[in-house]
């Protein structure tokens, strides 16, 4: 069936179910934080209505349909898909416990597609995580970007409310833009719902996560998030705090909820690595801002060595190689003393680090992360604290499962790993033949 008819279908019979049971749907944007954000209001939530969440990347036009009739996709399966239509019929013509409230992940690649998701999803509760550079092939700026995502905090009813990250000058501007509440969240004086005092246990091997104050409406609760180790996972904590509190959940309720809170796979997790090394795998995707984040983190915690494995950040367009260069500072400041770049683009970064005084012993390039993947195995130690991250695309996890202390448990901890992707050969990405 052509891709295009499969989605006005699934389209049609999301829009019945929604008007049928009128459920409070959530709808999350930005250009990072986006899965984080999701789960953790979704364990916020829960602790007063019946959620539903969108699984894994069902964040586009199948995906979002697809979590609403509450089914997984049929893929090339007829059979599959006849099992999505029943259990949608089944919905609509009995009685049933849908639920409450929708979190959806509205994801967007090119222009036009925020539009299209809005069409069929009235979105009730908006979350704008943040604005970063990626995705500028398609759009051209980020001010672009910007303007496409923020069209669902446009969208929201008198009603709604509208969630922005106050540290985001981009995201703030659509505060003005929208007919609903306004409610922000970050770390300055302005931020409605903002994190204070916040304290990392800097020692990689005994980390026990990030504890902070959080303050709103002159009120301030202890939050602890033992699964946590990256400062850039607290704005999805504090964008689900302040969900919780506009939806009239308890705020202890809320500091208990998200005690569970922990990175998705491929998201800043921190692993035990091979011959006693420890992990950090952050293979999920990257941008620059993203990336800048990670290796913000590896310099906070302690380690007797520290390497930082990049893969290309893809989708970049003209600015492309000036931004894996701007890395520079960041790889420096992060205390890596050794350094594998993979990638075409990584080149960039690569002569620019040598230029900066890193020696060719420090810093090694390659095109594939499976070379790179062996390359690490062959000389991380006992005590390295190991950051692996890139695009998709690069295949990084690939270095993080040569890396685990067990690899027979990636499909446990990694990114990645289902049977189709796994099974896909690397294809080095479209845009180097450019």
């Amino acid at each position: 069936m052509p891709k295009r008819i499969l989605e006005n279908i699934l389209k049609a019979m999301a829009q019945i179910l929604l008007r049928k049971y009128r459920p409070l749907i959530v709808g999350i944007t930005g250009s990072v934080g986006k899965s984080s954000t999701k789960e953790a209001v979704g364990l916020v939530l829960a602790r007063k209505y019946r959620v539903r969440m969108a699984e894994g990347n069902y964040n586009n036009e199948i995906g979002i349909p697809l979590t609403i009739i509450g089914a997984r996709s049929g893929g090339r399966s007829i059979v599959r898909w006849a099992v999505v239509f029943f259990r949608w019929l089944w919905a609509v013509v009995w009685p049933f416990r849908y639920p409450e409230v929708l979190v959806l992940e509205m994801g967007i690649d090119r222009p036009g597609d925020m539009e299209y998701l809005l069409s069929f999803v009235p979105v009730d509760v908006g979350i704008f995580t943040q604005v970063s550079g990626s995705h500028t092939a398609y759009f051209g700026s980020i001010g672009n970007i910007a303007k496409e995502k923020g069209r669902l905090i446009m969208s929201l009813p008198d009603s709604g409310v509208a969630i922005l990250n106050a540290d985001d000058e981009r995201v703030m501007r659509y505060q003005d833009k929208t007919k609903a509440k306004a409610v922000t969240f970050g770390f300055g004086e302005g931020a409605d719902v903002r994190a204070e005092h916040i304290v990392l246990e800097p020692e990689a091997r005994l980390v026990k996560g990030i504890a902070f104050k959080m303050n709103y409406h002159g009120k301030s609760l202890p939050v602890r998030l033992p699964k946590v180790i990256a400062r850039h996972h607290l704005p999805s904590v504090l964008a689900a705090a302040a969900a919780g509190i506009a939806l009239k959940v308890n705020p202890v309720d809320i500091v208990d909820a998200l005690v569970a809170f922990e990175p998705l796979p491929g998201r800043m997790r921190l692993l035990p690595g091979m011959h006693g090394s420890i992990l950090i795998d952050d293979t999920y995707n990257a941008s620059p801002l993203s990336t800048m984040a990670a290796l913000a983190v590896l310099g906070e915690l302690a380690a007797s060595r520290k390497v930082a494995v990049l893969g290309d950040m893809l989708e970049l367009g003209d600015e492309a190689l000036a931004r894996h260069r701007s890395l520079a500072d960041s790889v420096i400041r992060s205390g890596a003393e050794q350094v594998i770049l993979v990638g075409q683009h990584m080149r960039a970064l690569y002569t620019s680090l040598l230029e900066q005084g890193k020696s060719v012993e420090q810093v090694s390039w390659f095109e594939r992360s499976d070379e790179a993947a062996l390359f690490v195995a062959s000389c991380v130690a006992e005590g390295d604290l190991v950051l692996v991250k890139g695009s998709r695309g690069m295949r990084m996890e690939w270095v993080s499962e040569k890396l685990l202390f067990d690899p027979s448990e990636a499909s446990s901890f990694l990114c990645c790993q289902s049977p189709d992707w796994r099974g896909r050969p690397f294809i080095p990405p479209t845009e180097w033949m450019d």
